[in-house]
């Protein structure tokens, strides 16, 4: 029998129940257990895809072409695994599919409801990827209490029932916060929180407690006394440095172990050696270079997460910290560049539309003319070639038909397939594709390789009609698309210490023992620079 862990979350949102999720998963891999992770959203949106990274951090994108939540990227980075968009459950695909089934006349003229029709699809859902697996961590989005995830918390409960109490496990993420005034650590809102959770016919039997500070003893008695889990089962999850520590945190805690048992698993010693290494690592690590990324985002920091994590990852591969600088593209707009002065390199990223396109341009040159180590990604690729043509081409006015439709040089524009889509949602070029490298280029001895998998999330393309001009003026396209060639994939600049830009996203499939080449070659320049 598959077994089921499902986290769940009270109090506020934003506690780690997405780490926790990743962890857990990770703890139950590292025990040799075939485990997977699941994600469920409680949006009514399809997909992650046309949301505002303002309001749901990164869309992160999966080989099959999934636009998902970030989350996800943290099961894949924890598992070292490449998950599916069936592994991401919203309300969104859960309606559509309910809603087409009804269309079909396959519910027989029965009223279509919440129970048990809609509930049936989350559970049909969840058990079609249980298949293959004997651990499955599902993870239910959102704050207990939250109206749109009361069918996801039902359909769960139901799985209980229909799988039996040894197969099905409930973890709950709560906060337990600190009062300055009194000092002392509140167990209340925990209490309320899985009352909240009983009411609706959910028992925890375990409580993952954010806090700051270590779990009190008094605070972890207070909390299994009240809301009937066993003291070993309230597990104290402070706050700690670094993400990667928390599944060494919660091992430590026993939770895993406590989990292994009340599934009625095999006990099996966790191997977490290599893991344990890569977090002292870090720790250790002393010296620093500092990387400026220009984005239109930065406010919220998870707009960038798999960026981030790539630089981390590369930090332990090179000894060497990364320090991040944000930067605002519009602020490199009002106030030029000397925003960027003294970093050790710099990372144009992602993004959509013309705000903040002209800071990002200002920064790349910046990057070119004084050779300062660059990573130009997807947009960031885009307005590479923008850049090179205005400022080395002389080609004035040049720009992507993105920004200025009009621009009497569309040196980025849309292949004619993407011309005249009405859709917005899952119509870019999306997921994996092969990218050929050339050798004897700089990606070339990054990738080590001539063919390259990579994940895209793009429509606008360079236009093959000014190619030539480019490679004659010293730009190299180092990476074409293996499936079609007039698509390019990779430029960079010989004679820079390092400058590099790529159509693809390869933050997606860094991990934390592999990170991504072009990252890991980004920050070894940094250093060499900085040193």
């Amino acid at each position: 029998m598959t077994k089921f862990i499902f986290v769940t979350g009270g109090v506020v949102s934003g506690l780690g129940k997405g780490i926790t999720s990743a962890s857990l998963g990770m703890l139950m891999k590292a025990r040799g257990f075939r485990t997977t992770n699941i994600k469920i959203d409680p949006y009514i949106n399809y997909d992650a895809g046309t949301m505002n990274p303002y309001q749901h951090g990164e869309v992160f994108v999966l080989d099959d072409g999934g636009e998902v939540d970030l989350d996800l990227g943290n099961y894949e980075r924890f598992l070292d695994t490449n998950l599916t968009f069936d592994h991401n459950i919203t309300t969104g695909k859960v309606y559509s599919a309910v809603i087409e089934k009804e269309r079909r006349g396959e519910y027989l003229g029965a009223t279509v409801q919440v129970i048990p029709h809609i509930t049936n699809e989350i559970k049909e859902r969840i058990r079609r990827i249980a298949r293959d697996y004997e651990v499955v961590v599902v993870e239910i989005g959102g704050t207990v209490g939250d109206i749109e995830s009361m069918p996801f918390l039902e359909a769960a409960r139901q799985m209980q029932l229909e799988e039996g109490r040894d197969n099905v496990a409930f973890v709950h993420v709560t906060y337990v916060p600190k009062l300055k005034v009194v000092g002392e650590q509140k167990t209340k809102p925990t209490q309320h929180s899985v009352k909240e959770l009983r009411s609706l016919g959910i028992q925890p039997d375990a409580i993952v407690a954010r806090s700051e500070d270590p779990l009190e003893e008094g605070a972890r008695k207070k909390i299994s006394l009240f809301t009937n889990v066993p003291e070993e089962a309230v597990v104290s999850a402070y706050d700690v440095e670094d993400t990667y520590e928390v599944p060494l945190l919660l091992e430590k805690e026993g939770l895993p172990a406590y989990l292994t048992k009340r599934l009625g698993l095999p006990e099996r010693k966790p191997e977490l050696d290599a893991w344990r290494e890569m977090v002292e690592k870090y720790k250790s690590l002393s010296d620093e270079v500092e990387i400026a990324i220009v984005g239109k985002y930065v406010k919220l920091a998870d707009s960038y997460l798999s960026i981030k994590e790539a630089l981390k990852h590369s930090s332990v591969a090179n000894d060497v910290k990364v320090r991040i600088r944000w930067i605002e593209a519009e602020d490199v707009e009002r106030e030029g560049t000397a925003l960027l002065e003294g970093v050790d390199g710099i990372i144009v990223p992602g993004g959509f539309g013309a705000r903040g396109s002209e800071g990002k341009i200002e920064a790349i040159r910046y990057a070119r003319e004084n050779d300062i180590p660059f990573l130009g990604i997807c947009f960031g690729f885009q307005l590479t070639v923008v850049e090179f043509a205005r400022n080395v081409l002389g080609l004035k006015g040049a720009h992507s038909t993105e920004i200025d439709p009009q621009t009497p040089h569309p040196v980025v524009d849309l292949m004619p397939e993407q011309r005249g889509l009405d859709r917005l949602g899952g119509t870019m070029r999306l997921g994996v594709y092969p990218v050929k490298v050339k050798p004897g280029t700089l990606a070339h001895r990054l990738y080590g390789r001539e063919l390259i998998y990579e994940r895209h999330r793009h429509r606008w393309e360079v236009n093959p009609d000014y190619i030539e001009r480019f490679e004659k003026a010293g730009l190299v396209f180092s990476g074409i698309a293996g499936d079609d060639e007039r698509r390019m994939e990779i430029l960079e600049l010989p004679g820079h210490s390092y400058f590099i830009a790529t159509q693809f996203h390869p933050e997606f499939k860094s991990r934390p023992m592999s990170p991504a080449p072009v990252f890991r070659g980004l920050v070894k320049a940094a250093r060499e620079r900085r040193q």
